[in-house]
């Protein structure tokens, strides 16, 4: 830069271009330079990245409750961070209104030490992730516990609206109230909201559980995935894990064993569609399966052929020759069908 700054003096003061103003221009210049230069950008991203890997190693709760209670932000919706950190040995505790607060928290009680701190890190999910629930009926809430029903719940925090009150049945959050399973919250939610007459108002109701059956596994991740936008039970894939084995399809953890070359098929939920203005029409998926995240290159040609599925089908099957280059894996699309597989997190597309 110094000798760059020589020669623009030299240019400008021939130019009549002198004293303040060539001053003003050449320290406009130099601040630029040292932040535009592609270095100071690679420094700047790869100490974020050194800090974040770091913190995500040695304190795995703590970041990943740092990142839920920042969201939106990133590349990755909440639904991706979660089931990242669990296969990295997180365990995460459901949205829960006798113990949730409004962001997601670190549980002080431990649990049989499995890490070098004493303690299996834990993270509880806040009542910031019942979608629709206002934070102002969510500090009431937790103003008013401990409950000791959902009828003494809805009697106590009339800041609760219907839709609320179900929402938090629908996801789970009222199950440790008498220990009841979703249909039965469900149930009891609804008879505590229901209207009465002035005389009853006040009173607590303590009917018997629901006659209805608990929902099955494709209900209980609908629930989750609509109400809150993610789950902490298994991924989705997990449940199709024996299918799949049967067709052939490699999870995403034994593509770093397949040899570059291979033909494979992978299988998994859309996590992210990406198509660049400088990658000459070349679309990128990210896909996830229950044992991590997988990477698919699909040329103009095999776009056009298979735009559909890709635009609209949350779980997607790949065929295609595998690309492993200096740790880098990816699979070359062929052919892409869609795949049911149920709810599924929503897609971060084209952003």
């Amino acid at each position: 830069m110094a000798n760059i700054e020589v020669k623009l003096r030299a240019g400008m003061t021939r130019n009549g271009i002198v004293g303040e103003a060539q001053d003003g221009i050449v320290r406009s210049i130099t601040s630029f330079a040292l932040y535009g230069f592609p270095e100071s950008h690679a420094a700047s991203f790869a100490l974020i990245a050194y800090a974040s890997a770091y913190l995500k190693c040695h304190y795995l709760a703590a970041f990943t409750c740092a990142m839920l209670n920042n969201q939106p932000m990133g590349f990755y919706s909440p639904a991706i961070l979660i089931k990242d950190a669990q296969r990295h040995g997180l365990r995460v505790l459901p949205v829960d209104v006798v113990e949730s607060d409004w962001d997601c928290t670190l549980p002080s009680r431990t649990l049989p030490s499995r890490d070098s701190n004493g303690a299996v890190p834990r993270l509880r999910l806040g009542l910031r992730y019942a979608r629709g629930l206002r934070e102002e009926a969510a500090r009431a809430l937790l103003r008013a516990r401990p409950f000791t029903s959902i009828d003494d719940l809805a009697l106590r925090v009339p800041q609760l609206r219907k839709d609320e009150i179900n929402r938090l049945g629908e996801i789970g959050a009222l199950n440790s109230l008498n220990r009841i399973h979703r249909r039965d919250a469900l149930w009891q939610a609804q008879r505590a909201v229901r209207p009465v007459g002035p005389l009853l108002a006040s009173l607590e109701e303590n009917g018997g559980p629901s006659p209805l059956a608990p929902m099955n596994t494709e209900e209980r991740l609908r629930a989750d995935y609509h109400g809150a936008g993610l789950t902490i039970g298994k991924h989705p894939m997990a449940y199709r894990r024996a299918e799949m084995n049967a067709r052939g399809v490699t999870r995403a953890i034994d593509l770093a064993k397949t040899p570059n070359g291979r033909l494979v098929r992978i299988a998994g939920s859309v996590v992210v569609r990406q198509r660049p203005g400088t990658a000459k029409g070349f679309v990128f998926l990210s896909m996830e399966d229950e044992t991590g995240i997988m990477n698919a290159i699909v040329a103009p040609p095999t776009y056009d052929r298979y735009k559909l599925a890709l635009l609209t089908a949350p779980f997607l099957m790949v065929f295609g020759v595998l690309q492993n280059l200096d740790g880098v894996i990816s699979v070359k699309a062929a052919r892409i069908e869609p795949l049911r597989a149920g709810p599924a997190a929503e897609s971060h597309d084209f952003h």
